[in-house]
């Protein structure tokens, strides 16, 4: 049964590719009587007030004229976010129930958690990329002003163990698992200190207890002005836009250290794929607007657009980025 989940996951795929590039030419929004005559729940797996939220009720906000029966988001709090992808596995394929969701979710914890409860490829039906957002490796005054980037930063750690470890916000994160990427493309043992969040990792950092930390972008921008945090490298595969004036990893010379935070949009699986077509296309056009650019900014993120092949392909390439670097510090994370 699985087998033939998966097949019919990638026939989706590949069918709402083309729909999409005729519902782009053609349908550029839900003709009336085609639209869902229930409001279309967007679930999320994090609670009302954090990141995630914000960014699904800016979308949701937006997506509304694309969608007359109303938008609502529909947080679905516990197990890490997991009950919002199970939430949506098992519901009905018309196009009124949503996922949204970050890329952990999918891509991590196929390797961390033994029983995850649902398959990222045969139970989801990709629809679209919507932000991304960069990770940095920030240095705080525990560290010496001569430490300008990662390069040098390791340098310091090689030499001076007392240096060699890096805050996070959490155990089991991406940002975790950076440092571990990290640690293997340089050599340098390095020891994670987890927080529950990455505003404690901050603080600590400030505060010189830790000298260096892996944060979200958009957590380390409101205190780069005052001088008491310093951007050594960005994790990206180009310059974050944010923070132009810090090297990626890989200009820093570690070209297999390349890691981003995406969130994107998902349907139960089996949905026709007319209506992943045009709920991609709607999508599209919402995170293509100067309005969303400007909030989704706020939080360090920037909107994407893409069709759903593509992030079914985002998907598989981040699955096969973490497995190894997971594997080789041998984290399972407690169901």
């Amino acid at each position: 049964m699985k087998d033939s989940n998966m097949t019919t996951s990638r026939r989706t795929v590949l069918a709402a590719g083309a729909s999409l590039a005729a519902a782009s030419i053609g349908m550029p929004r839900w003709a009336g009587a085609q639209a869902p005559q229930r409001p279309v729940k967007i679930i999320i797996g994090f609670a009302a007030g954090g990141g995630t939220d914000a960014l699904a009720r800016a979308l949701a906000d937006a997506l509304k004229p694309h969608f007359p029966a109303g938008v609502v988001v529909d947080n679905r709090t516990g197990a890490s976010g997991r009950l919002a992808v199970q939430a949506v596995k098992g519901a009905e394929p018309d196009g009124t129930t949503l996922l949204f969701t970050p890329d952990f979710c999918l891509t991590v914890y196929p390797h961390t958690f033994s029983r995850l409860g649902y398959d990222p490829v045969a139970d989801l039906a990709p629809v679209a990329l919507a932000a991304k957002s960069g990770y940095v490796l920030s240095a705080g005054p525990m560290v010496p002003a001569t430490v300008k980037d990662a390069k040098d930063y390791l340098a310091l750690a090689r030499s001076n163990p007392g240096m060699a470890s890096y805050g996070s916000s959490g155990a089991g994160t991406t940002l975790h698992f950076a440092g571990a990427m990290l640690e293997h493309a340089s050599g340098v043992k390095l020891t994670h200190v987890p927080y529950k969040g990455g505003a404690l990792s901050l603080q600590d950092l400030m505060g010189g207890q830790i000298p260096v930390s892996i944060n979200a972008v958009g957590e380390v921008l409101p205190h780069l002005s005052g001088g008491r945090l310093r951007a050594l490298a960005t994790f990206g595969d180009k310059r974050n836009p944010f923070m132009p004036n810090a090297p990626t990893m890989v200009e820093s010379g570690f070209k297999d250290v390349v890691s981003e935070a995406w969130l994107g949009f998902f349907l139960p699986p089996r949905t026709p794929a007319d209506i992943v077509a045009r709920t991609a296309v709607a999508i599209n056009q919402v995170t293509s607007t100067q309005e969303l650019r400007e909030r989704f900014a706020r939080f360090g993120m920037e909107p994407q657009t893409g069709n759903p092949r593509e992030l079914a392909a985002l998907i598989a390439t981040d699955t096969r980025r973490w497995e190894p670097v997971i594997k080789s510090i041998g984290f399972r994370a407690e169901e």
